[in-house]
């Protein structure tokens, strides 16, 4: 269409949603929905995120040709819909054409599907394997929609030139980026970075839609925005939140500019980690259809910030907690445990473990007859209360929570088929010393989508005693660890940043701590590799992120 009879306004629906891996018939009830509010918000078009109709990240699923069929056989049906003279739709699926299986965009207008688009750039780094998966696809040109030339770089496209250089070339107006961009921390102002330079580089605004919500480890954020042709930022969609948000967009001199768009205030640091773990939980249990969760609440710090969180995410009448205690449970455990129940509002039994405890030593009393009493006794007690929260759940169907975190995951700190039980792990990826700044901070602050009470929710005593497993008399941490502080600088110099144990010694750290912390940390790997899944909120995490060998000898010795 020649320029001057092109429009001077379009109006664009953003569906930041939360599809759900394989529901296909889910996933387009949720666009038929946000269509139809779209046309009520008077768009022109409504923008899906990436692979929407399948869910992100589909992973070998995809590669199913059932599967694929069925991804084809609802866009088609979509676009049938669009017949109806509403708005017209890019949205997300993989494209079977031929021997080729696309990573893809689809428009979908007046009644059928008008053309699609294929992504480019494949990642294959840190939780992302799509080289195994799709086929990259041609450099794209522009998408016709409405008589506006609209370019569609589909998540990785943004992240290099080739792609947004082709589409300048073959004469893109705008760009419209849908994207399934997984959560970590700083993660935000990494997109807003790479979207700057892509902007800068070709002189359009950008459109940047992000999925929204939990799958299996992975959390998305949201958080979309739009940057001016200048670069300025045109508008910010909130994170953690599903949103439809329509933009007008209007042309003045040949630039398009947006001047209408929302500017929500998107949380930073602990409090978007907070809001992750929470999301994280709540649609780990909700899309896997268990009723509630119950889990261990022993007065220390984890569990109850996992109580917190689970109450948040999925409200009180679905979080069971139970208190286990044995001979070494101080009192004070017992009246933190009680308080921090109260506080959330949440059912709240005492189950004492000391039967079971008994009769598994009796059971072993002769093959251990003259063997001295060692760790093997104080894994037991671990093992009966992880018996115990598995029986509840077998019995009346909620998950079990587990409640370990990152530091003691890192070293092994942990039983397995004990206090490792559980479904899934809300703070699998969060340090000790961050355990206890969210427990303060969750004291002070509660998010907007909360189903907790506002409030202290993890009483004080609880954050400021030592903290022990309490499987033997007057046992702490500090006799098994470093403290805290010193433990978490050296782990994530060795997890997160892979720094060389020289390194950290030239920091100023303790050498032999060091070494040691290392040598548990590959000791610990088989542990890893059976403990629940849990969410990510680093940039490496364990599983998806580093993959490491269990037998594995190497040890630093520079």
């Amino acid at each position: 269409m020649p320029a001057s009879s092109a429009p001077d306004t379009l109006r664009i629906a953003l569906a930041q949603a939360n599809p759900t891996v394989g529901d296909i018939r889910g996933n387009l009830e949720i666009a038929r929905e946000m269509r139809a509010e779209a046309a009520f918000q008077g768009a022109d078009l409504v923008l899906f995120s990436e692979l929407f109709l399948a869910g992100y990240p589909p992973e070998d699923l995809v590669l199913k040709p059932a599967f694929q069929d069925a991804c084809r056989a609802a866009c088609e049906e979509f676009a049938a819909e669009t017949g109806d003279g509403g708005p017209d739709v890019l949205i997300g699926l993989p494209w079977r054409d031929g021997a080729d299986l696309t990573n893809a965009v689809a428009h979908l207008a007046g009644g059928k599907v008008q053309t699609v688009r294929h992504k480019v750039e494949l990642p294959n780094y840190g939780v992302f394997d799509e080289k195994r998966l799709f086929t990259p696809g041609p450099l794209p040109g522009p998408i016709p929609v409405r008589g506006v030339r609209l370019g569609a770089p589909i998540c990785e496209d943004l992240w290099t030139e080739e792609v947004v250089d082709c589409l300048v070339e073959t004469g893109a107006e705008i760009l419209l980026s849908p994207n399934g961009s997984p959560y970590w921390r700083g993660k935000a102002h990494l997109r807003q970075n790479v979207a700057a330079a892509r902007v800068v580089e070709s002189g359009l605004p950008l459109i940047y839609l992000n999925q929204v919500g939990g799958q299996d480890e992975l959390v998305f954020d949201g958080a979309s925005f739009g940057l001016q042709a200048d670069g300025s930022l045109a508008f910010q969609m909130a994170a953690f939140d599903e949103q439809l948000v329509t933009v007008a967009w209007t042309r003045r001199d040949g630039v398009w500019r947006c001047l209408d768009g929302p500017m929500d205030v998107v949380e930073e640091d602990d409090a978007a980690d907070y809001r992750a773990c929470v999301l994280g939980l709540r649609d780990y249990v909700g899309k896997n259809g268990f009723p509630g969760v119950v889990l261990g609440l022993s007065g220390g710090v984890d569990s109850a910030l996992c109580a917190a969180i689970a109450v948040d995410a999925l409200g009180a009448d679905k979080v069971h907690c139970v208190m286990l205690p044995y001979r070494y449970t101080s009192s004070e455990s017992l009246a933190d445990a009680a308080a921090c129940a109260k506080a959330l509002g949440v059912r709240y039994d005492t189950l004492p473990i000391e039967p079971a405890v008994l009769g598994l030593e009796s059971a072993l009393a002769g093959l251990f007859q003259g063997a001295a009493r060692d760790v093997t006794e104080e894994n037991l007690q671990s093992r009966a209360r992880g018996a115990l929260l598995m029986s509840i759940s077998n019995k009346f169907g909620p998950m079990v929570v587990t409640t370990g975190n990152k530091s003691e995951m890192s070293v092994g700190y942990a039983t397995l088929y004990g206090d490792m039980n559980g479904g899934f792990n809300p703070i699998k990826d969060l340090y000790k010393s961050q355990v206890f700044r969210l427990c303060r901070l969750r004291n002070a602050w509660r998010p907007t989508d909360a189903l907790g009470p506002d409030g202290e929710v993890v009483p004080v005593n609880v954050i400021d005693k030592a903290p022990t497993a309490e499987l033997r008399e007057n046992q702490t941490d500090a006799d098994s660890l470093p403290p805290y502080d010193e433990l978490d600088a050296i782990l994530i110099g060795l997890v997160d940043d892979e720094k060389r144990v020289a390194d950290l010694i030239a920091a100023g750290h303790d050498e032999e701590t060091v070494r040691r912390v290392e040598r548990l940390l590959y000791l610990a790997e088989y542990k890893r590799r059976q403990a629940a899944p849990g969410v990510k909120v680093t940039a490496r995490n364990f599983g998806r992120d580093r993959r490491y060998p269990i037998v594995n000898r190497f040890r630093d010795v520079g």
